[in-house]
């Protein structure tokens, strides 16, 4: 039972970032080839997301940190001693933003970036929850401010999908082939340095004036560089971390650690450096994995927890207020209309003893008794339900189910 079912054709983040179908993205763009989109073929505009402003509001206002910012010209990164400084009297911290700073070597050509949006913005935080839920892919945000006629980096390629918002000003995007199809993240592309620096020299397969709005989609190993014209230029980055067939294999390996058979030595006196045994070897053992793991569901199934746990572990749900929330579970009555919390990754379970249920969580496990099995179904559908009417139970003991997991964070009041 999963805590967030969702529709092929119901990913309304996702269809923001398109001209065509998400059902035709997937089809024919999604992990295979770049989609560039002018803003007049999308459906509006991103100025709810993030502006120039929210770039002045982050770096003056926000107390922003390392890894949070982190400032690069000319594709080398800057120490972070030359736009950081401690806050003062009572925030002595000494990697803070320092405004002042972050000015001189702006205007010095620097390009700004500002990282994990998706934890500092709260409306980037909210779209990139329902666009992680969109693709069931793991999602974080970066903003590159970078001053006219600068490059932030060299030519490179990244580890992860990502797709290109233009907020403001224009940037000449340059984009090539890969050199290393769909990299992994351990295989970063300075692990093909002169290669890329060959390749980008090359005719690009897009060569294009990014614009207010408009999108660009690219996938993981595309090689790319940006540079600002004119003006100053602001854009999102939208890291897309994919999880791939070889995230499947190496969770089922774990997994297969319980199998004996596989656990068992090599022969004594095995010769690893004769091709002919190895090979034999590893047929014999690519058999018995098969065996294990087609052996019926519970592979499966722990495979899937081990996939969706690592997706948990790399998202957050929507966020809750501490003070509210209690001040909320306490005023809480009959007709309070709540809903699951957005993002969670709640999973149902029976309980560790005879008759009772569990909702599972990313960082605890909440059992209530057996007779609130059916509440617990109806509040995974995600759909608002009153407080006093939870499935199966009466209106005394659906309160006390619905405050009790407001307290716990599982339930949040519209």
């Amino acid at each position: 039972m999963t805590s967030e079912g969702r529709g092929a054709n119901d990913r309304p983040a996702l269809a923001r970032l398109l001209e065509v179908t998400p059902d035709e993205f997937a089809t024919d763009y999604w992990d295979r080839r770049p989609l560039f989109t002018r803003a007049a073929a999308l459906r509006g505009r991103f100025d709810d997301l993030f502006t120039a402003d929210a770039v002045d509001e982050l770096v003056t206002h926000r107390g922003l940190r390392t890894p949070f910012v982190r400032m690069a010209r000319q594709g080398t990164v800057l120490d972070p001693g030359r736009y950081t400084a401690p806050g003062g009297l009572g925030a002595e911290i000494a990697d803070q933003v320092s405004a002042d700073k972050v000015l001189d070597e702006f205007t010095d050509g620097a390009t700004l970036v500002l990282q994990g949006l998706h934890r500092t913005w709260p409306p980037l935080a909210e779209f990139t929850r329902q666009l992680t839920r969109d693709l069931g892919h793991p999602v974080q945000v970066n903003a590159y401010v970078t001053p006219a006629a600068e490059r932030g980096f060299d030519p490179h390629y990244d580890v992860h999908d990502v797709f290109v918002l233009q907020i403001a000003g224009e940037k000449r995007w340059r984009i090539h082939p890969p050199v290393h199809p769909r990299p992994l993240r351990d295989q970063p592309w300075t692990d093909h340095r002169r290669a890329v620096e060959l390749w980008a020299e090359d005719e690009p397969a897009i060569d294009e004036v990014f614009r207010p709005n408009d999108v660009l989609y690219l996938p993981r190993g595309w090689i790319h560089s940006a540079t600002a014209l004119g003006g100053t230029s602001i854009h999102l980055t939208i890291g897309v971390a994919a999880l791939t067939r070889h995230d499947v294999l190496r969770e089922a390996v774990a997994h297969a650690a319980a199998a004996e058979s596989l656990r068992a030595a090599l022969p004594l006196g095995v010769d690893l450096t004769d091709a002919a045994t190895v090979g034999a070897l590893l047929a014999d053992t690519v058999d018995d994995f098969s065996r294990f793991t087609g052996a019926d569901a519970a592979p499966a199934e722990a495979v899937s927890r081990r996939l969706a746990g690592r997706l948990r572990a790399s998202t957050r749900a929507e966020p809750i207020a501490p003070l509210a929330t209690t001040a909320a579970a306490t005023a809480l009555h009959e007709a309070t209309t709540v809903s699951l919390r957005r993002g969670l990754g709640a999973r149902f379970r029976e309980g560790p003893n005879p008759g009772d249920v569990s909702l599972v969580l990313p960082d605890k496990t909440v059992t209530l008794p057996g007779e609130a099995a059916d509440a617990l179904t109806q509040i995974l559908t995600g759909h608002p339900v009153q407080a006093g009417g939870l499935a199966g139970l009466d209106a005394a003991s659906s309160l006390v189910v619905a405050r009790r997991l407001v307290r716990e964070g599982v339930l949040v009041v519209r």
